[in-house]
């Protein structure tokens, strides 16, 4: 397994180790005393499939309280994805890391709990999945504007397919504090 460090303290880029011939391939795509031993640790509760097509951005999400760490990757398709750091009073917040996630590079992205996060299908059509270190809780949900320019985030598409609730995000300074993990050192 090779790990890119990002920008991001904690954002990682994971290629897991690919094994294949003329039949097809095998990849481990999780294992706790592996990702424990790179420094990813987690305890991950729920497991999730997103399919869309090309144009959906689904984003920039994030719970507070009960902050989600995710490992994202594609099963079908390529995601342009993002995380931003909203950790009051990171170093680095508001800053952002991306990776290009497909079924052909076979990466995988971990976004540390406290961070928001954000993909856009680049291909036909994405299978997209990703784990969660909390369950999914509809009254911490939170979204921040796909295109706040303070974040600056240069997304594939100009005008992505959106849902109501990324339509209606916040840009990261109007979000009350309140509303926002704090980042501890």
């Amino acid at each position: 397994m090779h790990i890119k460090e990002t920008t991001l303290p904690g954002v990682r880029i994971i290629q897991p180790k690919v094994f294949g011939d003329e039949r097809g391939f095998f990849t481990e795509t999780w294992n706790q005393a592996r990702y424990a031993e790179i420094g990813i640790p987690e305890h991950f509760v729920q497991d999730n499939l997103s399919f869309s097509r090309r144009g959906v951005l689904r984003g920039l999400h994030y719970q507070h309280p009960n902050a989600q760490g995710k490992l994202v990757y594609v099963l079908q398709g390529e995601v342009f994805d993002v995380a931003v750091d909203i950790r009051v009073g990171s170093p680095t917040f508001g800053e952002t890391a991306v990776a290009i996630l497909s079924s052909e590079n076979k990466r995988q992205f971990y976004i540390p709990p406290g961070f928001a996060h954000g993909f856009c299908v680049t291909s036909e059509t994405a299978l997209f999945a990703y784990k969660c270190t909390e369950f999914y809780d509809p009254k911490a949900e939170n979204s921040i504007l796909w295109n706040d320019p303070a974040i600056g985030i240069a997304w594939p598409v100009d005008s992505p397919e959106l849902s109501a609730k990324d339509q209606a995000g916040m840009t990261l300074m109007d979000v009350p504090f309140d509303r926002l993990p704090v980042y501890e050192d």
